[in-house]
């Protein structure tokens, strides 16, 4: 789920340490939600969500403390969605992503993922080919192009699909990320309602799951359809590592 998990070390206070920056990841981006089919139509009509600054506390382990901004803006008809998180000493990660919608429909056009770990960092970029069907990731110079059957997409624009569908009552739990060297399917499934407390208020919320084929792994998300279904609390089990996450203002 991060580039961080592909970095591995023989010494268990190194790997302890990489973990902790593979939930930093996931913390700043909300885990890697969903898109819809290049082929679905789209909606003239469709709502859309509105641009928001937001700022979160998370917790590794209940040990790991760590801050993230998250900034969704516009200039015309191009959107940009940026992520910076931060465990204090220890590690960073800073994310972007460049899209448009049209009707309910994101489409992105480039991404990257910088991350630092006890000042050792690593980029990742990814280049989107809607038209062509083919998304192009580089990596630790090694560059690999996939082929899109369906709408592939990053973390963060994946994020903003869901977000989209559960706007628009075009939920539908199936879709596809774009990987260091492939695309994945990324399946999630709707799991209720419910009314949640974080630093930044009271919620009422939808709960949206992901499905993993390891029952050791959660990824669970609570989206406020009064925030245009923002994030406001994501726990996630990888590893046996824990990681809470929890909207403390939006600005």
């Amino acid at each position: 789920m991060s580039l961080l998990s592909s970095i591995h070390h023989s010494n268990p206070e190194k790997r302890s340490k990489n973990k902790l920056a593979t939930m930093l990841t996931t913390g700043a981006t909300i885990a890697a939600i969903g898109a819809l089919s290049m082929t679905a139509p789209t909606l003239a009509s469709a709502k859309t969500i509105q641009p928001s600054t937001a700022d979160y506390s998370f917790t590794v382990e209940d040990k790991y403390k760590g801050t993230a901004t998250r900034t969704l803006s516009k200039s015309g008809n191009t959107w940009n969605y940026n992520v910076k998180a931060r465990v204090a000493g220890v590690a960073s990660a800073s994310q972007s992503s460049t899209f448009v919608i049209n009707g309910n429909n994101v489409s992105p056009s480039k991404a990257s993922t910088t991350y630092k770990l006890l000042g050792v960092g690593r980029t990742h970029n990814l280049s989107f080919n809607s038209a062509g069907k083919k998304v192009t990731s580089s990596y630790k110079g090694k560059t690999t192009t996939s082929n899109m059957a369906q709408q592939a997409f990053d973390d963060l624009s994946l994020e903003v699909q869901i977000r989209q569908d559960l706007l628009n009552g075009k939920f539908s739990g199936n879709y596809y990320m774009a990987k260091k060297d492939k695309v994945e399917k990324t399946p999630f499934k709707r799991s209720g309602s419910t009314k949640i407390t974080v630093p930044a208020g009271t919620f009422d919320t939808v709960r949206v799951d992901r499905i993993h084929d390891d029952n050791s792994r959660s990824t669970s998300f609570w989206l406020a359809p009064s925030l245009d279904y923002l994030p406001v609390k994501v726990s996630q089990i990888n590893d046996g590592k824990k990681m809470d996450l929890e909207l403390s203002k939006v600005r």
